[in-house]
């Protein structure tokens, strides 16, 4: 799916094929990540619903489309938006993907980053880590809103120096790509490259459920700004369960997709502290 899938769109942009490619790559996505899964499972439990699929679905069409839908504003934005002549067109097509995935990546890292230390934020990036099961659709469970911010976090910066509309369809399938490859409960290995590719085995780590222990490995693509940041984290004795997953701070965060969308806005939705840090050696407060 990383070189596969992400490739053959570079391939089909790169000739001008029509948008189409772009949805029928998704599917193909969707289909070989839950193929995975069920071949090659980290967690076989984590192949069955626990009353969250069709949550878990409406939330991915929602921030899929999302996704989609702001490739296709791009040109209008680009009419409206002053943008610097500073894109680098005469390079590779493959080298103009690779430095909006990296400047993209900087964007929502950082966003990532601070909606783990800002409460406002926070509030809306808890719907992401109420997850109790890890496999590729949490990826897209995020409520719509913090979805848009770390979008615009992302891409923002790339349209201000000209992004063009074919880099732009790319990295639209390439985040969601990323996201799938994620959170899979595929259990694929990746050798040395753990430590540079922000893949399932490293992002397992920030979806622990103790606030501190869980805010690490904040990267969308890659994990250098989580070096930079000394973010990164890893330990390969760890197994994960569900009951690692989650928010220790906030066990009964609503789990229907409309409560989650409206918990951010009510008193309750913010975490309360807690000593609970079940085995854990490390006293850190809970996420705020």
């Amino acid at each position: 799916m990383l070189l596969g899938i992400n490739g053959a769109a570079i391939a089909l942009a790169a000739a001008g094929a029509a948008k189409l490619w772009l949805l029928a790559l998704l599917l193909v996505a969707v289909g070989l990540s839950f193929a995975a899964e069920r071949v090659l499972p980290y967690e076989p439990d984590w192949n069955t619903s626990q009353g969250d699929a069709g949550r878990d679905a409406a939330h991915s069409v929602v921030n899929e489309t999302l996704i989609l839908a702001s490739v296709a504003v791009i040109p209008m934005l680009a009419a409206i938006v002053p943008a610097a002549d500073l894109w680098p067109a005469a390079w590779p097509f493959l080298a103009q993907v690779l430095v909006a995935v990296l400047i993209a990546d900087l964007g929502i890292t950082l966003v990532h980053f601070a909606s783990h230390k800002i409460g406002a934020l926070w509030r809306f990036h808890a719907v992401h880590h109420s997850v109790k099961r890890f496999y590729g659709l949490n990826g897209l469970m995020k409520h719509p809103l913090h979805q848009t911010l770390e979008m615009t976090a992302g891409v923002a910066p790339l349209l201000l120096i000209g992004l063009p509309v074919q880099v732009a369809s790319v990295l639209a399938l390439a985040v969601a790509v990323q996201l799938l490859l994620q959170h899979s409960n595929a259990d694929y290995r990746v050798g040395p490259l753990k430590h540079v590719l922000a893949l399932n085995e490293g992002h397992r780590f920030h979806h622990l459920k103790w606030a501190g222990i869980g805010d690490v490995n904040f990267g969308l693509f890659t994990l250098f700004w989580d070096h930079l940041l000394r973010t990164y984290s890893y330990d390969k004795a760890r197994r994960f369960t569900s009951e690692v997953l989650g928010m220790a701070a906030k066990p009964d965060y609503p789990s229907a997709y409309l409560a989650q969308l409206t918990e951010p806005f009510k008193a309750s939705g913010a975490c309360h502290h807690t000593s609970d840090q079940g085995d854990q050696t490390q006293q850190v407060p809970a996420r705020s």
